[in-house]
């Protein structure tokens, strides 16, 4: 990469000790000031005191990151310093040896220098992770730090050895998805697993195993379908007619689809975007009609694409005023508040949210609402323009994870922006302290069909640096399982969240 003269000038300058050292500590100031005016406005949101800590680092890390440091990391590199690079779970300690050792380089007086911090304070964010990580998924392997995850199938209610096989393998946590099944199987799977870690022989792990469940939220979703006579699949430049109502006219030129949450049809505008069944078929608002909304395909294979019922929709472009609650979901609550160790939240988006589920557990629990764990599913642009807000609400009262919602995520976002989005999430959540799953269509062809492709494997990998990673159910879910291990257990020993581990190369030596 080449550079103009003016970069080429200010990295010379930047190279200069006192330079940088002044550089170091004019960004100091600002961290400090900053994070402690984000700390004043979020004070009266955190009532646990185990994470007064956590929310310091992360008011000095959004401080930190409103600024571009690259040029600084490149001129701490030759004088064998950090380069900030790993500063997530430790902002102010990190600073602050950096700035000391600088200044002694530099002759500095020691009274204007910050004291080099105790060595305890570079490893408290690490145990803070792992202590919040504990109160979410329970203590970890004694082999691996990173948890498994497993999606239940309904077989799970009634097949009390499948639960028991899984354990055996390496889940440590059982998911149960509140949008398929019902009260009487989700009591079957719970009851198969509290009697499955009644026998040592099944936890190989040495610890029990949590009961995950998911709010189904309001899903967007089409319901009845009417195609034009004698057409069966959509093509580009097709036209779908999507309604507050089921179709009952069939329409010589629009196929035509009701939207099973028809309060939203009016928030959509001209223009906005719409991708249909995971991004499979992507539209674009051309009209607004008495019916409902007018659209025109944008993106289809070129044989077509069939719509089917039940199929999810994405407004990318349209915040969307929706309750995250729906009539089912607080419905469902009754039995998961009184079930479940962690409850799973769809389409949260903003601190209210947060708000609403914590109400709707304490009209259940009392004051035990504050040990139920909650993990809010990110998977909207929204829900991550907010997630410090969403972190502080919920965190502050009681156990919270983040799950990287990768689904509904990328058609959201884009999937040119999942990696970076992804990325950022895992470096906000470690600057808090916060579990992160590492969700959707991991090891999926393994699970379906037995054999992993290698992109996927890689995907896994990358995983460890995440608390937890969630399989989906699948004919081959044992053997993904007990692989997902292998890869966590190899994996945790060459690399820990953003850090490499230099462990010997035994291949080469």
């Amino acid at each position: 990469m080449s550079l103009t003269l003016s970069e080429q000038l200010k990295r010379e300058q930047l190279s200069y000790p006192q330079t940088l050292l002044h550089h170091l500590q004019r960004l100091r100031h600002f961290v400090t000031v900053e994070g402690e005016e984000k700390l004043q406005q979020w004070k009266n949101l955190i009532e646990k005191e185990n994470f007064q800590p956590s929310t310091r680092n992360l008011a000095y890390y959004l401080a930190l990151r409103q600024e571009d440091i690259r040029d600084l990391q490149l001129a701490l590199m030759p004088w064998g310093l950090s380069s900030l690079g790993r500063i997530e779970s430790k902002v102010l300690p990190t600073l602050d040896a950096v700035i000391a050792t600088l200044g002694a380089v530099c002759h500095q007086e020691a009274s204007l220098l910050p004291k080099h911090p105790p060595l305890e304070a570079f490893f408290q964010g690490d145990q803070l992770l792992a202590s919040h990580s504990a109160e979410v998924f329970g203590l970890p392997s004694p082999r691996r730090r990173v948890r498994i995850m497993v999606t239940m199938p309904t077989e799970a209610a009634t097949d009390p050895d499948f639960i028991a096989q899984l354990l055996r393998c390496g889940m440590d946590c059982i998911r149960i998805n509140c949008a398929h099944d019902g009260p009487k199987e989700w009591q079957g799977m719970i009851e198969n697993l509290r009697e499955a870690v009644k026998n040592p022989e099944n936890l190989v792990n040495g610890h029990t195993c949590k009961v995950y469940m998911d709010l189904a939220g309001p899903k967007i979703r089409l319901e009845e379908i009417l195609a034009p006579q004698s057409q069966t699949r959509l093509y580009q430049g097709d036209f779908l007619l999507l309604t507050t109502q089921p179709p009952h006219t069939a329409h010589p030129q629009y196929f035509q689809a009701n939207c099973s949450q028809p309060e939203i049809i009016p928030q959509i505008p001209v223009g906005a975007k719409v991708w249909i069944d995971d991004g499979h078929i992507g539209a674009e608002v051309i009209a607004i009609m008495p019916e409902g909304l007018l659209l025109k395909i944008t993106h289809a294979r070129e044989k077509g694409e069939k719509l089917k019922a039940d199929k999810g929709l994405n407004f990318p472009d349209t915040v969307l005023n929706i309750d995250p609650l729906t009539a089912k979901d607080r419905q469902d609550l009754d039995f998961i508040a009184e079930n479940a160790d962690i409850i799973g939240y769809s389409f949260v988006q903003k601190a209210s949210d947060i708000e609403t589920l914590q109400l709707e557990l304490q009209s259940r629990l009392g004051d035990a609402w504050r040990q139920k764990a909650i993990v809010a599913k990110i998977e909207t642009p929204l829900a991550v323009k907010n997630l410090p807000e969403l972190i502080i609400h919920a965190a502050g009262k009681q156990p919270f994870g983040v799950m990287i919602a990768r689904g509904d995520l990328a058609v959201e976002i884009g999937y040119q922006r999942l990696a970076e989005i992804q990325e950022e999430i895992l470096w906000l959540c470690e600057a808090a302290h916060i579990p992160v799953i590492w969700a959707t269509q991991v090891l999926e062809n393994l699970v379906k069909k037995s054999i992993p492709s290698r992109a996927e494997i890689t995907d896994a990998a990358m995983a460890e640096r995440a608390e937890c990673v969630m399989l989906n159910k699948g004919e081959y879910i044992r053997e993904a399982v007990t692989i997902l291990d292998d890869v966590l257990q190899r994996m945790q020993s060459h690399q820990a969240k953003k850090t490499p581990q230099l462990r010997a190369l035994h291949s080469w030596v």
